[in-house]
């Protein structure tokens, strides 16, 4: 894997910096992933002029648009499923994993974080409503549904949660105070929003392995393999580390 890295860094390394005139390619970025997303693509933009256009939402949103013919060039999903179906179906190249996020439980409420840990916290008298994503669109919400089935608590919290449509939505909910707790992507947590509060490790939650891929109806399949080529630079790497991403 590092030899693969070091290989894509140093084609990168040779493309020509260039200005493109034709429309700015789009690429489908799940929830999770938006602040990452903007600081990377501002770094690429730096050294291409190359300026993409993302749309932010839920793997399984964006998922559904690809195969109803949206118009993207590259999808970076918060799950390899995905990425591997449309390469089954002959809509994309092959996969490529491009990060790995955590599950975390934030809060507003820093006195919650003083507990034993997450299972504490979500149990405790004080939290009456506690945002997750939706499970079955949202990866990250499907890992934390994971956490609480193994831990014993899916079916007896029921009555606390409100589903959000992807993972940033749950992080919005705890934030704005629509909820006292929230299960959030580890990114969220490290933003500086995320710093205004606190967060519990979710150890229980399966890693989320994120994959992504070039589609195959893209029309800038160039400037599309550039971005993915670029997102193992030691540039972009470091902003991914920066947000919790491994």
């Amino acid at each position: 894997m590092k030899k693969i890295t070091i290989l894509l860094i140093l084609i990168f390394s040779c493309l020509p910096e260039a200005s493109y005139t034709q429309d700015s390619p789009l690429v489908a970025v799940a929830a999770n992933f938006t602040e990452p997303f903007k600081e990377i693509a501002v770094l690429f933009e730096s050294k291409t002029h190359i300026h993409f256009e993302p749309t932010f939402s839920s793997t399984g949103k964006l998922y559904a648009q690809i195969i109803e013919g949206a118009p993207y060039d590259l999808f970076l999903a918060a799950d390899e499923t995905r990425p591997g179906e449309l390469f089954q179906k002959g809509l994309s190249v092959k996969p490529f994993v491009y990060a790995k996020g955590e599950v975390v439980l934030w809060t507003a409420q820093k006195d919650l974080c003083s507990l034993r840990n997450w299972k504490s916290a979500v149990t405790n008298n004080n939290v009456k409503r506690i945002s997750i994503a939706n499970t079955e669109s949202a990866p990250y919400g499907t890992s934390s549904m994971v956490a609480l089935k193994s831990s014993g608590m899916w079916e007896s919290l029921q009555n606390k949660f409100v589903f959000s449509q992807d993972i940033a939505q749950s992080f919005q909910y705890a934030f704005t105070g629509s909820v006292d707790v929230a299960f959030c992507a580890k990114s969220s947590a490290l933003t500086d929003k995320g710093k205004s509060g606190c967060y519990l490790e979710v150890k229980e939650a399966p890693v989320v392995v994120q994959s992504g891929c070039v589609l195959n109806r893209t029309r800038q399949r160039q400037v599309a393999e550039e971005f993915a080529v670029f997102l193992f630079s030691p540039e972009a790497n470091s902003v991914k580390q920066k947000y919790g991403y491994h």
